[in-house]
């Protein structure tokens, strides 16, 4: 017989609820159909399972005949083994948590004309635009901006803006977190008549079961979306002391006069460069030997020196004995590169890392295994080790991107709902560190290539080398790429530039289609900007680039 087939139909000439179930009715009356549902009528949309005998013809004309318009929009195999939806369930898809990998499968679930519920218990939006990326990089910019003014301002000479300032950009943050959480959030959910929203905390009483609020649901498939939250290390004292996590610090009424920051990755160097950028004196405590461990060594040492030059105080190799608090503030015992000694400041922040937020979830009842930082196991498909629950975002563990959460949701949802199988593939994925310059990098490292038996070749080039950073007066930085040592394909592109975000999508692409530095340098690319340096760099490994005269490549 073959593998069952799914249907993606377009609906036209719906009007009432009345006619949904007249279409579902006629769907269903086609011999081969196992199952139809078209959802919300509004949503003009249906999704029909049947035998690979059915024909999409047959279904148009049954609609048709019922006095409407169908036309197919996709056709896909079902693979052996997958579960149509059960009709007598509460919905079709139950999502547990209102993020962006939540909203995204929600979406796409009622684009496939699912019933969908959403449950969350704090506020709508999730990690990244109530306390993550988006406050954290607006005040960001508002640092840089003010920063730059007054350096230039008093002739180079570091300034820093006046307190007031901080208190109205803290202010104008949250206007804008308000206005996206509503935009993108809850005002997206009246565009998707078929999401039902339960406000609540929702826990497995069994494999197929939810409970909210002390009401019991039912779902066909169910997909667990409930991010992560900060965490800290069992350092002595430091329970005992209270910290700033990173959603504090974002939102201090007052600036401290001085800031001692616990770790050097992402988090802990993009707030500490902000608070420094506002006139706190800020010392970073990181335990590896270099900030940024997981990036190419050039690029750790090169942005230790940028940070350091503005005046932050860098300690590498730092392992912290204790902390303590008293009314002076925060005394931190910390040996740094062997040598003992105590690090006072106003305030604390700790920036070590984030874990899942997968307690109180009744896994155990639901038969869902989680790993040793209480991340969700998922196979290659996003689903648990209950094959009726799916996972995406921030609780399946590293990386924990708001892109990548996006993307899982939407792939989670479709394989839960439609057994297309698609994989979760993170090959080729950008990610960036809001510094001053970036730091952005994408694909293997050259160390990271070597340890997969990889042969590559590697260079760098200094920005003081490509023409944008030198007439920008912004010559800090690199780029270096990293390449297989046979064809020449791009394996790896690693920066330290300003606006690297932006320069990284282009060698996204290149590792992404396996294309090569030859392809790199036979492309155009526009005179005076940064990402032309992605083509010198390529140049670089075959000629002396300080050689070339402007636009000579």
């Amino acid at each position: 017989m073959g593998e069952r087939v799914q249907f993606l139909l377009q609906v036209e000439g719906m009007s009432c609820d009345g006619c949904a179930r007249h279409v579902e009715e006629a769907l269903r009356s086609v011999s081969g159909v196992e199952w139809a549902k078209v959802g919300d009528w509004r949503a003009k949309r249906a999704v029909v399972v049947a035998s690979p005998t059915v024909k999409g013809a047959e279904l148009e004309a049954a609609v048709k005949t019922a006095g409407y318009r169908a036309f197919i929009t996709a056709q896909q195999p079902v693979p052996e083994g997958r579960e149509v939806p059960a009709a007598d369930a509460d919905f079709d898809l139950l999502v547990i948590g209102g993020g962006s990998a939540g909203f995204a499968a929600a979406i796409r679930g009622a684009e496939l004309g699912a019933r969908v519920a959403i449950v969350e218990e704090g506020t709508i939006g999730g990690t990244c635009v109530n306390i993550g990326c988006v406050p954290s990089k607006t005040l960001i910019r508002a640092a840089e901006l003010c920063y730059r003014t007054a350096y230039h301002q008093f002739e180079g000479l570091q300034r820093c803006p006046p307190p007031s300032e901080w208190q109205r950009v803290v202010q104008q943050k949250e206007e804008l977190v308000t206005a996206l959480r509503e935009g993108k959030y809850l005002h997206v959910l009246e565009a998707y008549p078929t999401i039902t929203l339960l406000r609540g905390r929702a826990q497995f009483v069994s494999p197929d079961t939810v409970q909210v609020n002390g009401q019991t649901y039912t779902a066909g498939k169910f997909l667990i979306a409930t991010g992560s939250r900060p965490w800290a290390p069992p350092i002595p004292g430091l329970a005992e002391s209270g910290y700033l996590d990173s959603t504090q610090a974002l939102n201090l009424p007052a600036l401290p006069a001085s800031l001692i920051v616990i770790g050097g990755g992402a988090i802990g160097l993009e707030l500490g460069q902000l608070f420094s950028r506002f006139g706190v004196t800020v010392t970073i405590l990181e335990g590896q030997p270099r900030l940024v461990a997981v990036e190419e060594p050039e690029i750790g040492e090169a942005l230790t020196q940028c940070l350091s030059e503005e005046g932050l105080r860098i300690c590498t190799n730092a392992h912290i004995r204790q902390v303590e608090r008293d009314e002076s503030g925060y005394q931190v015992a910390v040996t740094v590169n062997g040598k003992e000694e105590i690090c006072s400041a106003e305030q604390l922040l700790v920036a070590t890392g984030r874990r899942p937020n997968t307690e109180h979830l009744g896994l155990e009842a639901a038969g869902v295994a989680v790993g040793a930082r209480g991340e969700i196991v998922v196979n290659e498909h996003l689903q648990t080790t209950n094959p009726r629950i799916y996972a995406a975002g921030d609780c399946i563990g590293d990386p924990m991107y708001v892109y990548v959460a996006a993307y899982a949701g939407k792939l989670a949802a479709e394989n839960a709902l439609t057994g297309v199988g698609h994989v979760y593939d993170l090959t080729a994925l950008p990610h960036v560190i809001f510094t001053d310059p970036q730091v952005a990098s994408v694909g293997w490292t050259e160390q990271g290539a070597q340890a997969q038996g990889r042969k590559v070749k590697a260079k760098t080039l200094w920005l003081k080398d490509v023409p944008r950073a030198i007439v920008a007066r912004e010559t800090r930085g690199l780029i270096k790429l990293v390449a297989d040592a046979e064809t020449g394909q791009l394996m790896g592109a690693h920066l330290l530039a300003p606006e690297a975000g932006e320069v990284v999508q282009a060698a996204t692409f290149v590792i992404r289609f396996r294309l090569t530095l030859s392809d790199l340098v036979a492309t155009f690319f526009p005179y005076l900007t940064m990402v032309e340096g992605l083509k010198l760099a390529a140049l670089s490994f075959e000629k002396d680039v300080t050689h070339l005269s402007c636009c000579a490549t």
